[in-house]
């Protein structure tokens, strides 16, 4: 036990597993592993998940690969949690680099999130999400709804939402440095954002903010879609303030493609430390469905940044 706490490959290997619903094998273990910095041939993956298996962290699922088991998943929580600060940031940075979304074409790659829920309550789901995007507190105004998917089990529905990370992919591929700083309740009243009532850093956590925002039920989705007022998730990107005339093109570029942001924008906005050289962007995250939902106390489990999707199959009904 001592020995797989310190080995970094041994953990690396059980963190991509447990980001993933779907068994891998070792070839895209390897490819995963070299997107982390550890350069390991398919064999020599092998080997690694021989040893897991024998630790009993993993498990073979025919031949489509290795998932986790139960020890294994309680190991990934418990090893280095010091070194697991950052990780959350460093996923959706990698996601970011991957989105190719170009507005001015409505074409290229997103980032998505991957919500599923019981058959029995989609009816329920789909008229929640629709409470979200008519209330505009989501981060884009559609989603798709897959049934033939590996990773959606038997009796399950999966619903794709766009992840507010497909934001910063855009910004970088035209020039412009941005930085996820915080993720944070939002007050709304009468339809109007106020104030931030609590704010986490995304360098500085081993979970993802807005998930722990939602299952604590510090969340009032189900008030903020009937009455205008409530509590949403919103998340707070930086970038410089000379960049904002060019951060406005691009917002409306991807307005008209159906993107609901920002909340607001400036160098000084709602109870935030005011900086003179930062533009701060605030926009509610598409973590938004998925608190209204929980909060109705229907069974939703959710990837962030569960990966990259053509943006034609997101707003495609076929």
């Amino acid at each position: 036990m001592n020995m797989i706490r310190t080995e970094r490959k041994y953990i690396e290997i059980l963190r991509i597993l447990n980001e993933h619903q779907e068994p891998m094998g070792a070839k895209r273990l390897s490819e995963l592993m070299a997107e982390r910095g550890f350069v390991l041939s398919d064999r020599a993956v092998q080997y690694y998940l021989q040893y897991l298996d024998e630790m009993g962290f993993t498990e073979k699922v025919g031949n489509m690969g290795r998932v986790l088991t139960a020890e294994g998943r309680a190991e990934t929580e418990s090893a280095l949690v010091g070194d697991r600060i950052g990780f959350i940031i460093s996923k959706l940075e990698r996601l970011a680099f991957r989105s190719t979304f170009d507005p001015q074409t409505d074409t290229g790659d997103v980032a998505y999130n991957l919500s599923i829920v019981p058959d029995d309550a989609i009816d329920c789901v789909l008229a929640g999400f629709d409470e979200v995007i008519e209330a505009q507190c989501g981060f884009f105004s559609s989603y798709r709804v897959i049934e033939n998917d590996p990773r959606v089990p038997p009796g399950n529905t999966g619903i794709m939402t766009i992840c507010s990370i497909t934001m910063d992919g855009v910004f970088q591929r035209r020039g412009i440095p941005v930085r996820m700083a915080y993720g944070g309740r939002l007050a709304v009243e009468h339809g109007q954002p106020v104030t931030f009532l609590d704010l986490i850093g995304y360098r500085g956590t081993t979970i993802d903010p807005l998930q722990l925002f939602i299952s604590a039920g510090l969340t009032t989705l189900t008030s903020l879609v009937s009455t205008g007022t409530g509590t949403a998730l919103a998340n707070i990107r930086e970038v410089p303030a000379s960049s904002e005339t060019k951060v406005r093109e691009i917002i409306a570029e991807m307005k008209r493609c159906g993107f609901v942001y920002p909340v607001t924008m400036g160098t000084s906005v709602f109870n935030l430390k005011s900086d003179p050289y930062r533009l701060s962007i605030v926009s509610f995250s598409g973590m938004n469905f998925v608190a209204n939902i929980f909060e109705k106390g229907i069974d939703i489990r959710t990837e962030i940044g569960a990966g990259n999707i053509p943006f034609s199959k997101i707003v495609s009904k076929n």
